[in-house]
């Protein structure tokens, strides 16, 4: 049977009133006493419920999520999933709010995070965009004792409590591996699409990525990196211009979206002209193309764990409770079309 209040204020030899100020940091209890409840809780195993907890103070905990608009299908099931998250808690002492800002703008993540009050919001959860203007805010928050989680795209350099994603080196270092695998010995260079250089996720990606080429697969090059900042008709071009200029390209690793501009690309070529493609995230339009063979294998992550994994994290910062690392882990996923769910 599990441990309870009356059970560490029994053992602790102290009344109800302040276990629950030393449980949760209020003013009022002795250092000596304090310290012989921490010494009951830690003795007896005890663990809080949370909800129980938070319910018993009539505490509401609302949380900020800052996720990117734009073209990104991923984000747009991030940001979906967060909102799914609300309506499920409701009810629940929790209240998520879901803000949005443009995609891979620093001014308008720092413009956000400026606007949160830190007397109102208990947690904080953003896809990181790194600048000085983001760091200064996360350093506000974190003063005010604001605790934060980095989605997707991590800032380890700024003040945050958990980053919740996939290791995107070892993603890249996955992609790279497989379409080594599938090239089987051919020479030629390899395109490496990205939204954008400024975000720490693609950037880990095609450092992952690089590593494996260089030191495993010589004959191929991954000497050409593009910007498509996730949107479709920039990434069209910015490869069709590549393809026109290089003229031997055998593979393409697409770090971030715009995988419709790819596909109008590959779609223009004869199928012996088309070159080897791994992707990032599984959604309708690369499912179809895994199908048609267009792409080769997608490297997915669980959109809805990551925002569950989040909600976790920053409940139990807010409460001081105990996680379990194994179910917070994102593990990368891979497609091929042969193991499409």
């Amino acid at each position: 049977m599990r441990p309870t209040v009356h059970d560490v204020a029994k053992a602790a030899g102290v009344g109800l009133a302040t276990v629950d100020r030393v449980l949760n940091d209020r003013p009022g209890v002795r250092a000596a006493t304090a310290e012989r409840v921490r010494a009951a809780v830690d003795r007896l195993g005890y663990v809080r419920d949370a909800s129980a907890a938070a319910l018993a103070r009539k505490r509401i905990d609302r949380l900020v999520f800052i996720i990117p608009d734009g073209p990104s299908d991923f984000m747009r099931h991030l940001d979906a999933e967060a909102r799914e998250a609300r309506k499920r808690l409701a009810g629940k002492r929790v209240d998520i709010e879901v803000r949005s800002v443009p995609a891979f703008d620093g001014e308008a993540l720092t413009d956000a995070l400026r606007r949160i009050d830190t007397a109102a919001v208990a947690g904080v959860a953003l896809v990181a965009t790194e600048s000085a203007t983001v760091r200064a805010e996360l350093c506000r928050l974190n003063a005010a004792g604001v605790p934060v989680v980095t989605l997707v795209s991590d800032a380890p350099r700024f003040p945050r409590h958990h980053y919740v994603g996939i290791d995107n080196v070892a993603a890249g270092r996955t992609a790279a591996s497989l379409l080594g695998q599938f090239l089987s010995g051919r020479e030629g260079k390899i395109v490496v699409i990205a939204g954008s250089m400024l975000v720490r996720d693609h950037v880990e990606r095609r450092m992952g990525f690089e590593q494996v080429i260089n030191a495993e697969f010589p004959r191929l090059q991954a000497s050409v990196t593009l910007e498509g900042r996730d949107e479709r008709e920039a990434t069209r071009q910015a490869l069709s211009d590549c393809l026109r200029r290089e003229g031997d390209i055998v593979g393409l690793y697409n770090i971030g979206g715009g995988h419709q501009g790819i596909l109008d690309v590959l779609a223009e070529l004869p199928p012996e002209a088309r070159p080897v493609v791994v992707a990032h995230e599984l959604y309708d339009v690369t499912r179809t193309a895994l199908r048609d063979g267009l792409i080769h294998a997608v490297i997915n992550q669980d959109a809805g764990h990551e925002i569950r994994s989040a909600i976790r994290v920053l409940r139990s910062q807010i409460d001081g409770t105990p996680l379990n690392a194994n179910q917070e882990t994102i593990r990368i996923e891979i497609y091929l079309r042969d193991n499409l769910p």
